[in-house]
């Protein structure tokens, strides 16, 4: 440690591992970093084995890699004498046991955690100061003061101020490139039979003795893991190669293909490069920067509407949801539109379920930590949705199942997007389908032990008869809703026998749940 009569603790959090910072330019001896492996963390819900490896891998990789540049680590590990187990707790220890005179850190992504450093600043003896993240395309407050006059938060409408603002994609003043902002029609295809997506690219990462902490701590996980063998990134070094496989060889289909789903297929074209951006080893910027430099490379190789889409998912959607997480929380973690209550099958822990779709969703999500975005919006989402299970248990499940969830992007995804339990302020209208969709976008249905065909009966696929019991018990907030007025005149013509057949099937599977 530093003698110097000034001295600075710097604490970094587990999804601040972004060696670009500013904080990292320069090398001073009176500047301590911090880094810790907490049960705060790792305890505010359940999460999956992987998610927890895979965060301590990569604060353990970025710690070194400070060491490296000369700069003053402490590093707390899991099961440390003395470790306090939470941020305030271990800050407070070590700015008495060095006598540091002054505390930094960055604006954390979460709300649960800004509070609580606060809290925890304001009650400090010595001096303190907050940075950015240095990070996202936008600050927490853009979104806010950008529709502040408006009545509604329409994300395509954000989107285009982003790509103006930043002069992506821009030609000719303000004019999207190609004459429009969104070819997200030309996005939506299903994989053919005879189409074989490219194996994804995994790494072989042996984080057994993390594993071996984690168990001797007694924390409670889910999921499975062969952590001799971990397949996910854990450092920047492998994440700009995750990056380029990406570009080179995904990319010129990603968009194609990205609603797509296949049994046995977790991977398809999708980057999975949002655990490398939350937790800041990659920045947005260079990720949407990459793919464009190919795309102008490579135009006959990627096709536009491929790199749109993917453009689009980052500094539309992404940027969009922390937002919107910055303007409504916390309220926003309580609301019920339809006040559900029901609680999540058993099976979503399991994925064992005769539905195909789920049980590939479920099972995938638990071997892998990850499942695409149609995956989590249309098949676990939206049977979620359909069942009345209450928005808390949806959300604690997405938050701890897969390894790119963080509050900020996972609850205004699933309690808005996908549960529509904020009302509209995300979506316009709630995503629910029938085995239809389902059917039309994946091959789940083939195999399967229920008949998508049919309605009612024995084996009738469970989401057509839930489909319409949705639409029946919440008619009364739903009804208005110019985007789904057709369902409403559809259901309303059709036989009082058709309907209560319907309605006495869904309550037969909503009864028996947990055996579906």
């Amino acid at each position: 440690m530093a003698d110097e009569k000034s001295k600075t603790l710097r604490l970094i959090l587990g999804d601040q591992l972004n060696i670009n910072h500013s904080w990292y330019k320069t090398v001073d001896d009176s500047v301590s970093y911090v880094l810790m492996e907490i049960r705060s963390e790792t305890d505010y819900t359940q999460h999956h084995i992987q998610k927890i490896l895979g965060f301590f891998a990569a604060m353990r990789n970025f710690a070194e890699e400070l060491k490296q540049k000369q700069h003053q680590v402490i590093y707390i590990k899991l099961n440390d004498k003395n470790n306090q187990q939470s941020f305030d707790k271990n800050c407070k220890a070590l700015i008495a046991k060095y006598k540091f005179t002054k505390f930094e850190y960055q604006l954390p992504d979460e709300y649960r955690v800004d509070e609580h450093l606060k809290a925890f600043s304001r009650q400090l003896k010595i001096a303190f100061s907050i940075s950015d993240t240095e990070h996202f395309y936008s600050t927490r407050a853009e979104l806010k003061d950008f529709f502040a006059d408006k009545k509604m938060f329409l994300m395509e409408t954000f989107y285009h101020y982003m790509r103006k603002k930043h002069r992506v994609l821009i030609v000719d003043g303000d004019k999207p490139v190609n004459g429009k902002w969104n070819f997200d029609e030309d996005n939506r295809r299903k994989l053919p039979k005879t189409h074989k997506p490219i194996p994804p690219f995994v790494f072989d990462n042996n984080l057994s003795d993390i594993e071996t902490e984690i168990h001797k701590a007694n924390i409670k996980t889910m999921g499975s893991v062969d952590s001799r063998h971990f397949l996910w990134p854990v450092n920047r070094t492998q994440g700009l190669a995750l990056l380029n496989f990406f570009i080179t060889h995904c990319l010129p289909l990603f968009g194609t293909f990205q609603d797509a789903m296949a049994p046995g297929e977790w991977s398809v074209y999708h980057s999975r490069l949002s655990f490398l951006m939350n937790t800041k080893l990659l920045s947005p910027k260079e990720v949407v920067d990459k793919a464009i430099e190919a795309y102008y490379k490579n135009p006959d190789k990627i096709a536009y509407h491929q790199l749109e889409g993917f453009v689009r998912q980052i500094i539309g959607w992404r940027e969009y949801m922390r937002g919107i997480y910055w303007l409504k929380m916390p309220e926003y973690a309580t609301l019920n539109y339809f006040d559900h209550r029901n609680e999540l099958p058993q099976w979503f822990w399991t994925g064992k379920t005769k539905m195909n779709c789920l049980k590939n969703a479920v099972q995938q999500s638990l071997q892998f930590a990850y499942a695409h975005h149609i995956q989590r919006l249309m098949i676990t989402g939206n049977f979620a949705l359909l069942a009345g299970v209450h928005p808390d248990e949806v959300d604690a499940w997405y938050l701890g199942i897969y390894i790119d969830a963080i509050e900020w992007v996972e609850i205004t995804n699933t309690r808005g997007m996908s549960q529509f339990a904020d009302g509209g302020i995300v979506g316009t209208k709630p995503y629910v389908s029938s085995a239809a969709y389902i059917h039309k976008m994946s091959a789940y249905c083939s195999g399967c032990y229920y008949d998508k065909a049919k309605k009612t009966g024995e084996k009738a696929c469970p989401f057509n008869s839930l489909y319409w019991n949705f639409y029946d018990k919440h008619e009364a907030k739903l009804v208005k809703n110019q985007r789904i007025g057709m369902m409403y005149s559809i259901w309303h013509k059709m036989q009082p026998q058709a309907k209560a057949e319907l309605l006495e099937q869904a309550q037969y599977y909503l009864s028996h749940i947990n055996e579906l």
